[in-house]
């Protein structure tokens, strides 16, 4: 059975960090109280002169290296990002220039933090069904540029980054077994961002919704494979809330030792999340063969999303 494998994994995170003691100095906050609440200590920001192709370029070089893939070889490149830099073309097309790939099939994709996790679904269906087999698949977002930087509730939360993978055909047993995604219109105007605006969320909903979407989502991601938390090695969450993820974790039964956290280093980036995590676990060696990773998120929509992948 033709299962899409991870090749490689790459990050690209700017140099510049913007520490909770800095934001003090911004807005009525404190480290203790971020800290406390979310989990998080510090932010990246780009650089003005940078946008959100710089970013995706930087990571997707890393995961080609990473893959031993060139750039010429890739039959498909999916960006996942809120933060594109433009309306049209597509940061994905851009991306493609600047990796001086072929061309290919290039576009982006919508789903705010869930959106690696949808990427990730949607390239698995063009490799299992022999239409693609190298597949680029990154996260990234710009989201300080969107924040509203006298809102305490939403300016301490997010920071810029991008993450990418390379996906192929496998047929030994390892690979993605599974994705689910979901998404619920009845809840979007818990988290949105109107065309020239800023970020608006309703704190206390989406935490709510994502604890249960997420929690639930996970469940049905491992009994659709007939495994249960105690299979899984590490889960590899959307780093948005650490008491999100702690109410995730006891929700399904899994412990904290489990879940691989960086979230105090770059705060919640969004659809880049996830793969800028799972680059670390990788190059730490954190992930080794054999392993079964989850990987869960929910974003704006609202949307949301799990995966079961073995290493």
């Amino acid at each position: 059975m033709i299962r899409t494998r991870i090749l490689g994994t790459g990050r690209g995170v700017p140099p510049k960090v913007l520490t909770n003691h800095d934001l003090e100095k911004l807005v009525d906050t404190s480290d203790a109280w971020i800290s406390e609440r979310t989990g998080i200590r510090e932010r990246r920001v780009l650089d003005e002169s940078l946008t959100t192709s710089d970013l995706s370029a930087e990571a997707a070089r890393n995961a080609l290296d990473a893959a031993g893939v060139a750039p010429s070889e890739l039959d498909c490149i999916l960006v996942g990002t809120v933060t594109p830099d433009m309306p049209m073309p597509a940061s994905a097309v851009i991306l493609q220039k600047k990796l001086g790939a072929g061309p290919c099939p290039a576009f982006d994709l919508s789903a705010a933090c869930a959106g690696f996790i949808y990427g990730l679904g949607m390239a698995d269906a063009f490799i299992r069904g022999g239409q693609y087999r190298r597949v680029l698949v990154v996260g990234v977002e710009i989201l300080t540029r969107v924040l509203e930087w006298t809102d305490r509730n939403t300016c301490v939360l997010f920071g810029d980054g991008a993450g990418a993978v390379v996906l192929g055909p496998e047929e030994d047993g390892r690979g993605l077994y599974s994705t689910h995604l979901q998404a619920d219109g009845n809840l979007w105007e818990a988290l949105y961002q109107r065309t020239g605006g800023k970020v608006k969320m309703a704190g206390r909903q989406v935490f709510s919704q994502a604890v249960k979407n997420i929690s639930s989502s996970c469940m049905i991601t491992l009994d659709h494979n007939g495994k249960t938390a105690a299979d899984v090695d590490l889960v590899v969450a959307h780093q948005a809330n650490l008491r999100i993820l702690e109410a995730v974790a006891h929700r399904c039964g899994l412990p904290m030792s489990k879940f691989y956290l960086n979230i105090h280093k770059y705060g919640n980036t969004s659809s880049a999340s996830i793969p800028i995590a799972l680059d670390e676990a990788v190059r730490d060696g954190t992930v080794s063969d054999g392993m079964t990773i989850l990987m869960c998120a929910l974003g704006a929509g609202l949307s949301w999303g799990s995966a079961l992948y073995r290493w």
